[in-house]
């Protein structure tokens, strides 16, 4: 009989209490974490791919919220200009890869080629064909010179892709994050399917598989991806140094030039304060 598989797919929603305290306790895990590849000096590329709105930019944000911005560096590339277009195809990503001591985490990458360059038509079957074909040797590669690389595919169905298009319309503050692209994807569900488990069968390698994150509840996805990304990397908690802050030295007679020779910027804050004052009396 065949193990049953637990997606993380179909369970009670979390508490907001209980969603925020195991959020916590893993960012905590990943400040230490990040602390262990800094002093051991290891190097971890984390790659976010899925659909448009399935949760990987609010599951980054989450799992780099408190690290050391020095050494996580966040890479979300725009199109391609037309230099690099002209390079060879995984060459403008390499340039990001971490250093000794660093994560990066991608928000997309050059499984872009296998997504919507293949899907919109802007790769050729022949550039098409040779990505899957270098794919897993560069993969090798990276791994092989000590790269731990991690890959996950944020899976979100039809209806909730649909539902979150139509929140982020109807919110100035995200409308930024839709573009014609976005609106295609629609009417290409089926294509970017096809897509998506073709790509599954050239590059799910046993070097850097790919592992896939239920996302239709949000906040599970974030804790989903985060545990499972701690579990496996093998840190261990670093000692800390002990950090000692000196008493403030008696003062050498400086005397601070009169406080109207500064340009201060306007107390907004506190008109908002008045304000919100007046309304309660009122």
């Amino acid at each position: 009989m065949a193990k049953k598989v637990d997606t993380g797919g179909h369970h009670d929603k979390l508490s907001t209490q209980v969603y925020e305290q195991e959020l916590a306790r893993l960012q905590a895990e990943m400040v230490a974490m990040q602390e262990w590849i800094r002093q051991k000096g290891q190097r971890l590329v984390v790659i976010c791919e899925g659909r448009d709105a399935a949760g990987k930019g609010s599951a980054i944000k989450r799992m780099t919220e408190y690290l050391n911005p020095r050494f996580c560096h966040v890479v979300a590339l725009p199109a391609p200009t037309e230099r690099e277009e002209g390079q060879w195809y995984f060459q403008r990503y390499v340039q990001h890869l971490p250093t000794t001591g660093e994560i990066v985490v991608m928000d997309r990458s050059w499984y872009n080629r296998a997504g919507v360059e293949r899907v919109m038509g802007f790769c050729t079957r022949d550039e098409y064909r040779r990505f899957l074909h270098q794919t897993p040797i560069f993969e090798r590669l990276l791994v092989e010179d000590g790269i731990m690389l991690r890959k996950y595919w944020f899976s979100v169905s039809d209806v909730e892709q649909e539902r979150r298009f139509r929140s982020r319309h109807d919110d100035p503050m995200r409308r930024w994050k839709l573009s014609p692209i976005d609106m295609k994807s629609i009417s290409h569900w089926e294509d970017y399917s096809r897509a998506k488990d073709e790509m599954f069968v050239h590059t799910d390698i046993p070097e850097a598989p790919w592992f896939t994150v239920e996302s239709e509840d949000k906040k599970a996805a974030r804790l989903n991806v985060m545990a499972h990304l701690l579990s496996t990397v093998p840190y261990e908690h670093m000692p800390v140094p002990e950090l000692e802050i000196p008493p403030r030295p008696p003062s050498k007679g400086y005397v601070r030039p009169p406080r109207e020779e500064n340009k201060y910027v306007p107390d907004f804050a506190a008109t908002l304060a008045h304000h919100h004052q007046d309304g309660s009396a009122a």
